[in-house]
């Protein structure tokens, strides 16, 4: 009878944790059946995972994310909920069925999800976007910068100065103006510890990034601005003094690394040789870099942290395996084409569609 409740349509969210407690012993009890066929085990296990998951939730976090509707910022948004967090996306495009995919994933889970169309280069966008943030979710614990765009891979004289303006706008202007209103909404959360959380990407350590200059100008200036909140922050401004509305919060300020993912923003304009080396040695699926970022996201604490998922240590891993062991990508073949898995689809440059 357990078994056939957890594999019927979902029911309406849990009330809490307590209830998923009381059911979980049930569930695996049903899981472990010698009569369960594989297919449904397969549904069991899925369902038991979710469950155990969201008892690590103490209580539900209010999570942020700009560029969610797709990308690793949809993964992000996925795990986040797995775990059952409250999440609000926000996308220049339409959210509604990036949020409606996830509704139908998480449904009876103890997540919640929301989206609002956001520009994150218009401030009043911005703004909207907090207020938004409040109205749903209440308090804001977690907000990460994700939304970016690259401009194309193309010798920076053949860039026109829309793009580039473009590109400064989203990558830069963008991350400025969403910090800014989550840091202000922020202070305003007496007696709660937040995180805000800037994405890097390639050029932030500095070094030449050919094809992408303006992207790689745009994510050089954002560890500065890290470093920079992090001592007004802790330290406050010589001369002024500090803002007494904000008695009582905590703001921390980190940078977040995703690495290389298999995004638009990775394999649009891409050729052959650059897939098969560095994207198919270093380079992971969102889902992968969620599943990795996230609890780390939750785990952090303090001011100044740099979260990363191409840590030294994977990175000397995936070299080992690939250049000593010879380990083949999984994800593309000796020519330099995308791996296609029987019964996923694929856009044209070669990005699985999430959803």
């Amino acid at each position: 009878a357990a078994l056939s409740r957890l594999l019927a349509p979902p029911p309406p969210p849990l009330t809490g944790r307590r209830t998923s407690m009381l059911l979980l012993p049930t569930i695996v009890a049903a899981a472990l059946s010698p009569g369960v066929p594989g297919a449904r085990r397969g549904a069991v296990h899925s369902a038991v995972s979710r469950l155990a998951m969201q008892q690590q939730t103490s209580s539900p976090k209010g999570v942020v994310i700009t560029g969610g509707a797709g990308g690793v910022g949809y993964a992000y948004a996925d795990e986040f909920l797995a775990r059952g967090h409250w999440v609000v996306i926000c996308d220049v495009k339409d959210p509604e069925p990036a949020v409606m995919a996830l509704r139908q994933k998480h449904g009876g889970g103890l997540g919640r999800i929301y989206g609002c169309t956001t520009d994150v280069s218009s401030a009043e966008s911005v703004g909207a976007l907090a207020q938004f943030a409040k109205e749903q979710i209440g308090t804001v614990h977690y907000w990460i910068n994700n939304a970016g765009i690259n401009g194309g891979r193309r010798p920076f004289t053949s860039l026109s100065t829309q793009t580039v303006e473009a590109v400064v706008k989203v990558n830069l202007i963008g991350v400025l103006l969403c910090t800014l209103e989550a840091i202000k909404l922020m202070r305003t959360q007496r007696g709660v510890e937040s995180h805000v959380f800037n994405t890097v990407g390639s050029g932030v350590k500095g070094g030449g990034t050919p094809g992408y200059a303006c992207y790689g100008a745009t994510k050089r200036g954002l560890p500065q601005l890290t470093d920079s909140l992090v001592k007004e922050l802790d330290d406050g401004v010589e001369g002024y003094e500090p803002d007494e509305a904000a008695r009582g919060a905590k703001v921390n300020v980190h940078t977040l690394s995703p690495g290389m993912v298999f995004t638009d923003l990775l394999l649009n304009d891409s050729t052959p040789k650059l897939r098969k080396f560095p994207f198919g040695v270093l380079a992971a699926q969102p889902p992968e870099v969620a599943q990795d970022l996230v609890p780390k996201i939750l785990a952090t604490s303090g001011n100044g942290q740099k979260v990363e998922f191409l840590t030294t240590d994977r990175i000397l891993t995936k070299f080992f395996e690939r250049f000593v062991q010879g380990k083949k990508s999984e994800y593309i073949d000796d020519n330099g084409n995308v791996i296609k898995v029987p019964g996923a689809q694929y856009l044209d440059n070669g990005v699985r569609v999430q959803y």
